[in-house]
């Protein structure tokens, strides 16, 4: 599986304000958000990478992306219709190849000289399926995160085979359907905000618009849910931090 473009979404109301604030980095270096994450993508060898979005926000986010603007594409999310419908948006961008994806509405970082970008692109070439990446998230901050059930990869610690996801589950909803063998009790792998998708994720989004009214929300879990289920699909627990 040959992984060479990225995906970043930004035009959620609550994401818009995130990546264009400054930071100062791990070299002391200040930077924006932005610019933070478009590193990350480029750290691992991604050099052609699209932003999706809101209408009227090009000037402003290509001002944040500094040194990196002049590689970046832009692509607007005219409506906002929902996280899935944001990433279906870059349709025409992805094409028929699997992508790196990213959210503008995270921090990622890692101690780790191997960082999870780099380990999370690996996985996924080498078993050649999708990866999202995961961790273990106490019960308390389910309402935050999409979520994932399924089993540890037989002579791993860090992977798992995913076998269903829900958004923002309730406590009742992951104790039912989320709990993964080997985890802390009252602990359920969350989604990092950091995914690599194949292209079968472009059909089912496109399925999901074609039953829906033009109006209706498209969101991105309900869809990996479907992808589970169609495909094999791992998740990689990371050991950086998550921000939020």
């Amino acid at each position: 599986m040959n992984i060479t473009k990225a995906v970043i979404t930004a035009a959620a109301p609550n994401q818009r304000t995130l990546p264009l604030q400054t930071l100062v980095d791990r070299d002391g270096m200040a930077r924006t958000v932005l610019g933070i994450i478009v590193g990350e993508a480029r750290r691992v060898g991604i050099e052609d990478i699209a932003i999706v979005i809101s209408p009227g926000d090009e000037d402003t986010y290509r001002a944040a992306a500094g040194e990196h603007a002049k590689q970046l594409r832009f692509i607007v999310q005219p409506k906002p219709r929902g996280y899935g419908h944001a990433v279906y948006c870059a349709r025409s961008f992805v094409g028929d190849d699997a992508f790196f994806h990213l959210v503008g509405d995270h921090i990622f970082l890692s101690d780790l000289a191997d960082n999870g970008a780099q380990q999370l692109i690996e996985l996924a070439r080498e078993q050649e399926c999708a990866v999202s990446g995961v961790q273990a998230t106490r019960e308390t901050l389910l309402p935050l995160f999409g979520t994932v059930g399924g089993r540890r990869v037989a002579g791993t610690s860090n992977q798992f085979v995913i076998e269903s996801v829900i958004e923002k589950p309730t406590p009742t909803e992951a104790e039912q359907s989320l709990v993964v063998p080997g985890l802390r009790q009252g602990h359920y792998l969350c989604f990092f905000g950091m995914h690599v998708l194949t292209p079968s994720i472009m059909e089912l989004l496109h399925n999901q618009l074609q039953n829906g009214d033009e109006k209706s929300n498209i969101q991105l879990s309900p869809v990996l849910n479907e992808l589970c289920g169609r495909e094999k699909y791992l998740a990689l627990e990371m050991k950086g931090r998550r921000y939020p």
